[in-house]
């Protein structure tokens, strides 16, 4: 498989700086997208691939800092870098608590841009990875039966065959089939695998306590 483009998004409102930026990043080998405020960024979204903001704290209109506040509450993850010349302690800590990869006032060094940049770029390649997998997680789950569902979820928080057989009101032979079916469908190779993936699809490892004679 062709590996995909790592794209640099550019948002600033000084055209030097953007036409500064744009080739720095394309002298590596990097694709780049500029915009002049967030708002053009908004109307034109992000690229297919691997995609990191480099965004000024200063915009008209919608500031930066106010932007990676509404793409954390829309959960959409884009790993930011931000540029300032204006910065301050409480400015850069409020930036890097919500997420931030590198705070830079300018004027800084064109290296240490360019290494938070491939430290955003691999943390996006990382987050889609992880998208992919939890997508391909939910369409398993969805694939089990209610039952086996069920079943799941108290192989998860612990239960034995015979503690399971009483909870769900079966035999023991019937839960070791269900939960066969379950591992084969969930493509998980041991319970270790298994409770992994039901922790990726939030699923409780703990069940409420239920009375029953094999406790």
């Amino acid at each position: 498989m062709t590996p995909e483009r790592s794209t640099v998004l550019v948002v600033d409102d000084d055209p030097s700086v953007r036409e500064a930026l744009s080739d720095l990043f394309q002298s590596v080998g990097l694709s780049v997208q500029v915009f002049a405020s967030v708002q053009e960024f908004v109307k034109k979204g992000r690229p297919e691939g691997p995609c990191c903001l480099v965004l000024d704290v200063r915009l008209p209109g919608k500031s930066g800092l106010d932007f990676q506040h509404e793409l954390n509450a829309a959960d959409a993850r884009v790993p930011i870098i931000f540029l300032t010349g204006h910065g301050d302690i409480p400015m850069s800590v409020r930036a890097m608590k919500a997420g931030a990869v590198e705070f830079l006032t300018k004027p800084f060094r064109e290296q240490d841009l360019l290494d938070a940049v491939q430290t955003a770029l691999e943390r996006d390649r990382v987050n889609r990875e992880d998208e992919k997998l939890l997508a391909t997680l939910r369409q398993h789950y969805a694939a089990l039966t209610p039952r086996e569902q069920t079943i799941l979820t108290l192989v998860v928080a612990g239960r034995r065959n015979k503690q399971i057989a009483f909870e769900v009101g079966t035999s023991e032979v019937t839960v070791k089939v269900h939960r066969t079916n379950l591992m084969r469908k969930m493509q998980a190779s041991s319970l270790a695998d298994l409770i992994t993936m039901a922790t990726k699809l939030g699923i409780p490892e703990k069940s409420p306590a239920t009375p029953h004679p094999y406790q």
